[in-house]
């Protein structure tokens, strides 16, 4: 527990992780991985390319430091990465790890202004928040294993594989064992892990696609292209390029804070505004809410460039022909001229929120939506613009926590 001395320390560090902070993250992960190679395995290296996982963990030790009095400010961030810790099975043995690279790096980035004080205050700092992290974690791990029956990996093999767009593919998933799978929430996600020839492990998390409490759980995922001196994703080509039926693969269990809430009044719309492979959640959530209820409305907007890029076309048809509460919406960007034709539920463009008022009758609704940032920040701005309050708007990331907001 830092003491009040240590905790003026931290927040005078404030300016400088605001304008170092980057700096500082990149140094870090670069030292820990030359240092200790062994967890390299837990990151996926297209966010360290992109500088994702920089950005993402200089904002979280910004937001820690200037909400060090009230780390309770911090909850909701918290849970978000609890969860994302515990599907790629992070044990207490990895915290000293980080730790002991994250004070280095501070005396290496700063120099002489790393003070045996502010060294001191960190370390403190960095034991007090490793501790909440550690006890949720094993709260998480114990829950799993009353309420899902695993914890860490499992084996499963793939029982079906279908094509769903031009650059995604759906995997059927169920235990190796013979026994179904618990529900899941909708929303929430698995981390599969994969071996290549050469015995590396590679850990990446998928949405669970399909609708709680199938036999099978199902991940769709996208092909990852490169660009210039980007590579193709490595792991999503080898789903597409490798993985068949019978194939075996591994999981944990579902993990993610970012479920579907059916609140009261029962009758509120709800409206999911989906982005490319962004529907994955999004798609599970409208499944579980229509078989909720069968007269709360219920709103489905998905963005894409064209057609082709379209996955679930013919699953997202069927529910709106089966359930009257439910309306489809799309946005093409990039429209092929097959793709508009006379139904006013298609548009060629960016989403408006001329659009959404239209669809939707209104804003009182609950908003749920996941796609590339800049569309969700767009998003957010929107329904921000025009009154629906934060609680009423919910998204998710994919890959590091960003914020939408600057």
């Amino acid at each position: 527990m830092p003491t009040p001395a240590q905790i003026d320390v931290i927040k005078q560090t404030v300016p400088v992780l605001q304008q170092h902070g980057e700096t500082l993250t990149r140094h870090f992960y670069a030292r820990m991985f030359e240092h200790n190679p062994e967890v390299k395995r837990y990151f996926n290296p297209a966010h360290q390319r992109s500088g994702g996982q920089q950005r993402a963990l200089a904002g979280a030790i910004l937001a820690y430091a200037q909400h060090i009095e009230d780390p309770s400010a911090l909850a909701s961030a918290i849970e978000v990465i609890a969860q994302k810790h515990t599907s790629l099975t992070i044990q207490p043995e990895h915290y000293p790890v980080v730790g002991e690279n994250l004070l280095a790096s501070i005396q290496e980035v700063l120099g002489d202004a790393a003070t045996d004080d502010i060294l001191d205050a960190w370390a403190a700092a960095y034991g007090e928040l490793a501790q909440v992290f550690i006890d949720r974690e094993q709260a998480i791990y114990a829950q799993q294993r009353e309420q899902q029956g695993w914890a860490g990996f499992k084996p499963f093999t793939v029982v079906r594989r279908q094509i769903e767009s031009d650059n995604i593919v759906s995997l059927y998933l169920a235990p190796e064992d013979g026994s179904t799978p618990p529900a899941h929430l909708p929303g929430q996600y698995v981390s599969i892990r994969l071996q290549d020839a050469d015995g590396n492990t590679a850990m990446r998390n998928y949405s669970l696609s399909n609708a709680p409490g199938a036999s099978a759980y199902r991940i769709s995922v996208k092909r990852e292209r490169g660009d210039n001196d980007i590579p193709d994703g490595d792991v999503s080509n080898r789903i597409h390029d490798g993985l068949a039926k019978g194939d075996r693969i591994e999981l944990s269990p579902p993990c993610g804070a970012f479920t579907l809430e059916l609140p009261t009044p029962a009758d509120k719309p709800l409206v999911f505004i989906a982005g490319g492979v962004g529907i994955t959640p999004l798609i599970s959530m409208a499944h579980a809410a229509l078989n909720a209820s069968a007269s709360r409305p219920v709103t489905f907007v998905q963005a894409a460039r064209h057609g082709g890029l379209r996955a679930f076309t013919s699953e997202l048809e069927a529910l709106a022909k089966d359930y009257p509460n439910f309306e489809l919406h799309t946005c093409f960007s990039e429209p092929r001229e097959a793709d508009l034709n006379d139904d006013d539920r298609v548009k060629g463009g960016e989403l408006e929120a001329d659009d959404l008022e239209r669809w939707v009758g209104g804003w009182d609704a609950t908003y749920y939506f996941c796609g590339p940032l800049p569309m969700m920040q767009s998003v957010d701005q929107m329904l921000e613009a025009k009154g629906v309050a934060a609680d009423d708007r919910r998204y998710e990331c994919f890959g590091p926590l960003q914020p939408l907001k600057a």
